[in-house]
């Protein structure tokens, strides 16, 4: 019985540490990624980048995590990781200069940038200090994900207003659950991959702060 109980331990801090390298290499990542995003996004914008068609715009959103879950195990994820997230910041680039066109453009694309960060250290760093298994929203988010992508394509046809703002009001619950769900992932050992999640991760706040943008046009007056 001792001995058992000895062995119990040292598999038990393996677990730990292995879990806080997850997820200290996620964070790291997605800081850098951050970074280069920012990066390829300016020179878009300095450019003055034609924006990009919507159908490629999904493509890549929803077809680069695909491509780096296959090659999460190679060094070749990581190149993949740094395209993906190039490329996602060159399409931001476009977006942000029409915003940045409208009144109070400015005001709206800091905000919004300044909420998105907000949200997403309030709500991982609530997952990951409070250590609570948020397991319990995967369903909600992956069925509500579905539905919302497929409410945005029905709404790129009708262009009705009302509806781009509902979708936008619950796609921001969406990925705040989203969040929760994720880091509570890594801290209970449910994902040991750090490059699959910083992607997560990463595209939750992409989609975050285009809806917030979305929003803010919409309350704070930003229509021609």
């Amino acid at each position: 019985m001792l001995n058992q109980r000895i062995e119990v331990q040292p598999r038990s801090q393996e677990a730990v540490l292995a879990t806080n390298k997850v997820i200290r290499n996620t964070y790291t990542l997605l800081s850098v990624t951050l970074l280069f995003s920012a990066l390829t996004a300016g020179y878009a914008m300095v450019t003055n980048a034609a924006p990009v068609h919507w159908i490629i715009m999904f493509g890549v959103i929803l077809g680069g995590p695909f491509l780096i879950h296959y090659l999460r195990n190679s060094a070749m994820g990581l190149v993949a990781t740094f395209a993906f997230t190039g490329v996602m910041g060159y399409i931001l680039g476009p977006i942000l200069s029409m915003y940045l066109a409208l009144p109070n453009g400015s005001q709206i694309v800091t905000l919004a940038m300044g909420m998105t960060g907000t949200i997403f250290l309030g709500l991982s760093g609530y997952a990951l200090t409070s250590r609570k298994d948020f397991s319990f929203m995967g369903g909600f988010v992956m069925v509500g994900s579905l539905v919302a992508i497929g409410a945005i394509l029905l709404n790129i046809f009708l262009q009705i207003p009302a509806l781009s703002l509902a979708i936008s009001a619950a796609v921001v619950l969406l990925v705040s659950a989203g969040i929760l769900y994720k880091t509570s992932a890594m801290v209970h050992g449910g994902e040991n991959n750090y490059i699959t999640m910083t992607v997560a991760l990463y595209c939750d706040i992409y989609v975050l702060l285009l809806h917030l943008l979305n929003l803010l046009q919409f309350f704070m007056g930003g229509d021609d």
